[in-house]
């Protein structure tokens, strides 16, 4: 199923956030992506509704394996592409922010001959 490249966004800050602080709270997620707390409030809602997230009575967001399946494959290209730009001597600030423009676009026949390059290359 294609989301958005904004619900990509968030899926990919909860998985980064869960492994950074085993925890992710709706403010955590703004803090991330520095978007105000009502817009993060709207998109976890539309996530919830979408069967992408879920949200404990405590507030704690955790992702659904549909969700988790998403946000693991654009991390997987955010962390493939932004490498392969650094390593071409892209400064690391502008890989980051080139590598989350590309992560969205590329189609997953052109991200696995990527990959399959970037490896046998490095």
């Amino acid at each position: 199923m294609k989301i958005h490249e904004s619900a990509e966004d968030y899926l990919e800050a909860i998985l980064m956030i869960r492994q950074e602080k085993g925890s992710v709270r709706s403010i955590d997620v703004a803090h991330k992506l520095n978007f105000s707390k009502p817009s993060v409030s709207r998109a976890v809602s539309l996530l919830r509704e979408n069967g992408y997230i879920t949200m404990q009575r405590d507030g704690l967001l955790e992702l659904t394996d549909a969700g988790r399946k998403i946000a693991e494959t654009i991390y997987e290209r955010h962390i493939l592409i932004s490498n392969w730009l650094i390593s071409m001597g892209v400064p690391e600030d502008v890989a980051a922010e080139d590598a989350c423009r590309m992560e969205h676009d590329v189609s997953p026949v052109t991200f696995e001959k990527l990959k399959e390059y970037i490896t046998a290359h490095n």
